[in-house]
């Protein structure tokens, strides 16, 4: 793997590793939503949200689509959806040392 792509695959990593933007694409992993959803379904604040929204979307995780007043958020294709259930299955297999790590990141 070059650097460049090794940069590359950090970079995606970490549009999956913030709590607020993992709650978002868990948000919208089954349906679009406007933002005014999002905020409600994840308890932030809009200003905060439409931050990560923007990294979520600059990084290419998902896509808005503008209808009247209003953007719909999604993610970018199946393979986002695949990969947050394969997130999901890693964790059914990992849990219990994940919960005991003493190195892990808040």
């Amino acid at each position: 793997m070059t650097g460049n792509t090794f940069e590359l695959k950090l970079k995606v990593i970490q549009g999956f590793s913030n709590k607020v933007r993992l709650k978002i694409l868990e948000c919208i992993k089954d349906e679009e939503k406007t933002v005014s959803q999002i905020v409600e379904e994840t308890g932030g604040n809009q200003s905060n949200i439409s931050q990560h929204l923007a990294c979520l979307k600059g990084c290419g995780i998902i896509v808005g689509r503008n209808e009247g007043k209003y953007c719909y958020y999604s993610l970018r294709n199946d393979r986002i959806r695949e990969l947050l259930d394969m997130f999901d299955l890693v964790l059914e297999d990992v849990q219990s040392d994940v919960v005991c790590c003493a190195n892990h990141m808040e």
